[in-house]
């Protein structure tokens, strides 16, 4: 049990996540009426709940954007964040991760657990979030109750207490009856499970003949389940209210809540950037320490800062102006024009670098397609609008192709697609067109190369020595870049340029795909310190500029990554689908068409559940062929799983950059050398 002392309001941040439908907004809306917040209860269909501010959320009845709503349990101030499920959204769900204390995952009682519940599962335990699990719909025809918990113990998570039991499963009386204090099947349950965490809990069990007492019990289960290391699983319905009191006990008991020092140097990461009515930007911060008062000059990553203008807190509901937030809560800062989402205010957290980098939990986005103005003239106006969205969203990955001026922009899925063509119309009044969406590759290292121009050697225009060599890294490492040159050779800003070139470059690849997972060596350097003889055709100043070192990089790194080598990786999708058992013999050859593994398939009452791997480039059509193929009764779900070689010849994607793979264009554009 959680001991609080009166005097202090601990703050716990929870997230409620699931798989689409699964009802969390409607589990959201249940919570807040029941604390108070709210007198009426809205509902998804209806369009009318609290946290769907979006008009565009009311009118799909799906969470686009994380929200944030607070209620009062006891001495505990929880800020409720309401997450997306469509996996379309999961880049919503990634940031919010990094500003919890515990979470509810919302499990279907009549779906039970679907492949984006299992993604985000994966995901909370990999990150040690506490969490309990809530099976929702016991009212609606079709509940599960004791199949459903060993499906979770199976495909969620093994250790797991089923907090109560389920009486009229399936019926609108549906109840969820709690396990009494000391009922001896519930007490040996708790020991089995927890016992297999902490051999200390079995000896006493063994030694103890009247068995452990419930305080001990209740506790270890609390302490477990803050580590991460058992789930307590709850049943009820958001729709009728059942469950939902012993949910809110167990929030309040279960998971813990935090106080953090209000004192010590402020702490914080922004999870959240939106646009006021005015256009200023309002940033959501997680304080994790110290406070942020209204007029502070705050430092945040990257060396920006920023002067706090107003404040406010999340309190009973709303956010209310405060003069300052405080560790443990979540408050909205205006006045930070730099401010981006994943930015860490003041003091680095263990775990994050100066920069604020987190690392990425969720896949990336796998698709990108070309925006179109339907007006020639709103070009500027989309860039604009594209920008403001993306940086509210940094998995809206924009790529600007100045040559043919052209807006590419990175995505999920096709629900995604529809959602910024919705929302540029709505909130920006421009109607666009999305050219085909393509499927976005990856330029892996396969060997290594190197490469080198002098300065004032050979057909080098540029007052710059520099020297690359590429060497493959290992996965997951992202690309990093080292000296084998004396730092002190050259002034600091010319090794800047070419290190932020590198990165710049490395985007576009041999095959203009952006590499990653490697290592840039930089083998010679050199540079003109002053004015010098006249030099060759160019008419500008003799001595060495940064410039001289951007625009040859590109050149040196395309050479060296050609030498090494590097292959096309495309995006591969795990998925699975259940199909009626008579349509099965015809699926086969159409996923084989389609160039899908299957690896397992599994009868299930009068169907088969098929799960194996497809490139993601297929999802798409397999998705519109899959109706007409199962009488509209195919079920796929499909989440990316790994990157795999593409076999025979590797698809390329236009250049958006001055093309260093073809020296004398390159250089005629950048220099105006004609040769």
């Amino acid at each position: 049990m959680h001991t609080h002392s009166s005097s202090t309001t601990n703050t716990l941040n929870l997230g409620i996540l699931a798989h689409v439908d699964a009802g969390k907004t409607s589990l959201t809306e249940r919570l807040l009426h029941a604390a108070g917040v709210i007198d009426e209860i809205g509902r998804v269909d209806d369009g009318n709940t609290q946290t769907d501010s979006l008009a565009l959320e009311r009118q799909r009845g799906i969470t686009i954007k994380s929200a944030v709503v607070s209620f009062a349990v006891d001495d505990v101030t929880v800020n409720l964040i309401d997450t997306p499920g469509h996996p379309d959204f999961i880049a919503e769900v990634e940031r919010v991760l990094s500003v919890l204390d515990g979470a509810v995952l919302v499990v279907s009682a009549v779906e039970g657990v679907q492949a984006q519940t299992r993604v985000l599962m994966r995901t909370l335990r990999r990150l040690r979030i506490p969490t309990l699990i809530f099976v929702n719909k016991i009212d609606r025809r079709g509940a599960r109750h004791e199949e459903l918990l060993s499906g979770i113990s199976e495909r969620l998570a093994p250790a797991v207490v089923p907090m109560g039991t389920v009486r009229g499963a399936g019926t609108k009386d549906a109840r969820f009856v709690a396990h009494a204090v000391g009922d001896p099947a519930f007490s040996d349950r708790l020991v089995d499970v927890l016992a297999a965490q902490d051999d200390a809990l079995l000896s006493a069990y063994v030694d103890e003949e009247a068995g452990l007492g419930h305080e001990r019990l209740r506790a270890e289960l609390a302490a477990q389940t803050a580590r991460s290391l058992v789930h307590p699983v709850f049943f009820g319905s958001a729709a009728t209210g059942a469950g939902v009191p012993e949910l809110i006990a167990g929030i309040r008991e279960l998971l813990p809540s935090q106080d953090g020092d209000p004192a010590a140097p402020a702490s914080g990461t922004v999870f959240k950037v939106e646009r006021g009515d005015a256009g200023e930007k309002i940033a959501y911060v997680r304080m994790f320490a110290g406070t942020v008062r209204t007029r502070d000059r705050l430092p945040f990553t990257g060396g920006r800062e920023g002067k706090v203008t107003a404040v406010s807190v999340f309190d009973q509901g709303a956010a209310v102006a405060r003069d300052g937030v405080s560790a443990g809560q979540i408050g909205k800062l205006w006045g930070l024009g730099d401010i981006r989402i994943g930015d860490v205010i003041g003091v680095p957290r263990t775990g994050t670098s100066a920069e604020g980098a987190t690392p990425h939990h969720f896949s990336p986005p796998t698709l990108e397609t070309v925006v179109v103005p339907a007006r020639a003239r709103d070009k500027g106006a989309l860039h604009l609008a594209l920008a403001q969205l993306a940086e509210q969203d940094p998995l809206i990955d924009l790529r600007q192709d100045d040559l043919r001026q052209e807006v590419y922009v990175s995505l999920y899925g096709e629900v995604q697609k529809e959602v910024i063509e919705a929302t540029l119309a709505e909130e920006y009044g421009l109607e666009v067109e999305f050219r085909e969406t393509t499927t976005i590759c990856v330029e892996r290292v396969t060997g290594s190369g190197g490469a080198h121009e002098i300065i004032d050697k050979g057909d080098n225009p540029f007052l710059a020595t520099v020297g690359l060599r590429v060497d493959p890294g290992p996965p997951g490492s992202g690309v990093r870049f080292r000296l084998e040159v004396e730092l002190g050779s050259m002034p600091y800003a010319f090794f800047r340029a070419v290190e932020e070139t590198v990165h710049e470059t490395l985007l576009q690849g041999v095959y203009g795909w952006e590499v990653g997972d490697c290592v840039v060596t930089m083998t010679h350097s050199g540079y003109w310190p002053r004015q010098s003889h006249a030099h060759g055709t160019f008419d500008k100043s003799m001595s060495s500029t940064a410039g001289d070192f951007r625009q040859l990089t590109p050149l040196i790194l395309l050479s060296a990554l050609r030498r090494a080598g590097t292959q096309v990786h495309e995006p591969l999708h795990r998925f699975q689908l259940t199909v009626p058992e008579d349509l099965f013999g015809q699926l086969l050859p159409v996923l084989s068409r389609l160039r899908a593994v299957p690896h397992t398939q599994t009868a299930h009452g009068s169907s088969y559940l098929v799960e194996g791997e497809i490139p993601a480039a297929r999802v798409h059509e397999l998705e519109q062929l899959l109706p007409s193929l199962t009488r509209g009764e195919g079920e796929l779900e499909s989440a990316f799983e790994r990157y795999q070689p593409v076999r025979g010849e590797p698809p390329a994607r236009r250049r958006t950059d001055r093309n260093p793979l073809c020296r004398k264009e390159y250089l005629r554009e950048v220099a105006g050398v004609r040769r």
